[in-house]
């Protein structure tokens, strides 16, 4: 694969995951799929950068990707794969068809469910800070204006297939009921995570039971709390 292209993990760490997304387990969750995310990072032979909370910089969540982002493009990379730690199902694999996508397409995208997006390659000429400043990150409609700008530009955007980050307990389950293949460890980690939040739901309160179903945590790539 051309070695212009680099990969930009954009994730926080377990500790800060555990604050950004305050369920029971967070820290331990967070900490294997971090370690996975890189296992199958390093799989696929391309080079790679890691952008925690400690390498980020900015005021919104706009302002540091968009950083992460530039300062990557600064190095000498015409090409980007930028993806997060919060979506289990996520393969080499879909990393290596991002690459390949690349070589011909100026922007390939792995939507969410959610209405985001698990994975973005982009090429240098295509990238514009102004504009990316000012699309919705962290909401449902993001792949929409997205898909807006770029159309706008006359530019297709090539999909992958569609996968479950986490952003709620509900996302849990599914990503559990899925026929979609899991390592043991992490499966064990959902599995229990899932049940500890089932607990508390059966002991707290009705008045409280539909507010903690429905709590969202934080959509696409991690934020960090101010």
């Amino acid at each position: 694969m051309n070695n212009n292209t680099a990969i930009l993990i954009f994730a926080n760490s377990a500790q800060q995951e555990r604050i950004a997304k305050p369920f029971r387990k967070s820290a331990d969750l967070f900490g294997t799929l971090n370690k996975q995310t890189l296992a199958k990072v390093k799989k696929t032979g391309l080079p790679y950068f890691c952008f925690s909370e400690k390498e980020q910089t900015g005021n919104t969540f706009g302002e540091r990707y968009v950083n992460a982002i530039q300062s990557i493009y600064n190095k000498g990379f015409d090409r980007i794969i930028t993806l997060g730690n919060d979506t289990p199902h996520l393969q080499t694999r879909h990393i290596v068809e991002t690459a390949k996508k690349l070589q011909e397409n100026p922007i390939v995208l792995g939507p969410s469910k959610d209405g985001g997006y698990y994975m973005m390659g982009l090429r240098k000429s295509h990238f514009d800070s102004t504009l990316f400043l000012k699309l919705p990150w962290q909401t449902s409609n993001l792949n929409r204006k997205i898909t807006l700008l770029f159309r706008s530009k006359n530019i297709q955007i090539e999909w992958l297939e569609t996968l479950t980050d986490i952003d709620s307990v509900s996302d849990v389950e599914i990503i559990l009921n899925s026929f979609r293949r899991l390592s043991y460890s992490l499966k064990k980690l959902l599995s229990n995570l899932l049940i500890s939040e089932k607990i508390l739901f059966e002991v707290t309160p009705l008045p409280f039971q539909k507010t903690l179903q429905k709590t969202p945590f934080n959509k696409g790539s991690p934020s960090i709390a101010l």
